[in-house]
């Protein structure tokens, strides 16, 4: 049994002091740099338990995940036809070499994302200089992204980062030219309406012009067939009036006598000044029209 209890505690404190300064750990997401007495004497990449010097060794972590620069303001660049243009874009990379990562900038990430910034900057100025905007907002975007990923990625690997891509977000014009397009886009569709409206004018005339002319044509013929049919009809009328007269003309006067009467004295008010003797009343005064 120890004599001093006191003794043994501190000699346990101390104990847990040691092998707590002594123990570090590495995840997945780390990787990690040991110093001696400011000097680079480790790297650490897998993930796990790890022993270093107590109070001589210190260790500062780095995080190895894909990391996102992504632009607070637009850009501005100017293309081959010596139009500005604003770029939004954003840039996915990550630390690649450690220590290499920290002799370039002494391991403040600030410093890594101003020169990947001015990496890819340098690298959209020269893309953008040898394209028109046709060309970089739809016509080779893809063609310009490969490029510049791979450019930039050659020169960030040289401070122990690597670019995994450079996308661009959106391409826009700047406010002024934005109006003058706008302006001149308004003034083309206004033309192409207006265009559009005289010809549209025009083939209305050319069609209620052919409508009256066919209209004018159909009234025409049906009027020239309502006279011939009208005529063959009266022409038959006549044949049968005729006919029927020649086959016995007595009869034939007084029907026509009768319907005349009827037509005469339909209304009682009907009044009629005729001579007693006139040739009107002979199939009143006999029934076969001889009588005076």
């Amino acid at each position: 049994m120890m004599k001093n209890p006191a003794a043994l505690v501190v000699a346990l404190v101390v104990g847990l002091m040691l092998l707590s300064q002594s123990l570090f750990t590495v995840d997945q997401r780390q990787a990690a740099i040991v110093f001696q007495l400011g000097e680079i004497v480790g790297i650490k990449k897998e993930p796990g338990l790890y022993f270093k010097l107590p109070f001589i060794q210190n260790v500062r972590y780095f995080d190895t995940r894909v990391l996102t620069l992504d632009t607070a303001d637009a850009e501005r660049f100017i293309t081959s036809e010596k139009k500005n243009v604003l770029v939004d874009y954003y840039v996915k990379w990550r630390i690649q070499d450690v220590e290499r990562f920290y002799v370039s900038f002494a391991g403040d990430e600030r410093r890594a994302v101003n020169r990947l910034q001015q990496t890819v900057n340098d690298g959209m100025r020269a893309e953008f200089g040898r394209r028109t905007v046709h060309d970089v907002v739809s016509g080779n975007r893809d063609t310009v992204m490969a490029q510049l990923s791979k450019s930039a990625d050659a020169d960030a690997r040289r401070f122990g980062v690597e670019v995994i891509d450079v996308r661009i977000k959106r391409v826009d014009l700047p406010t002024e030219v934005s109006e003058s397009v706008y302006r001149r886009m308004e003034a083309e569709r206004k033309r192409v309406a207006n265009e559009l409206r005289s010809t549209g004018a025009a083939d209305a005339e050319k069609i209620r012009a052919d409508a009256d002319r066919q209209r004018d044509i159909i009234v025409a013929e049906a009027y020239r067939d309502a006279q011939r049919i009208k005529g063959e009809g009266d022409a038959r009328a006549a044949a049968i009036y005729g006919q029927a007269f020649g086959q016995n003309a007595e009869f034939y006067a007084f029907y026509r006598s009768m319907e005349a009467y009827k037509q005469s004295f339909a209304n009682k008010n009907d009044v009629m000044v005729l001579q007693p003797n006139s040739e009107f009343f002979r199939y009143l005064k006999s029934p076969r029209g001889g009588g005076k």
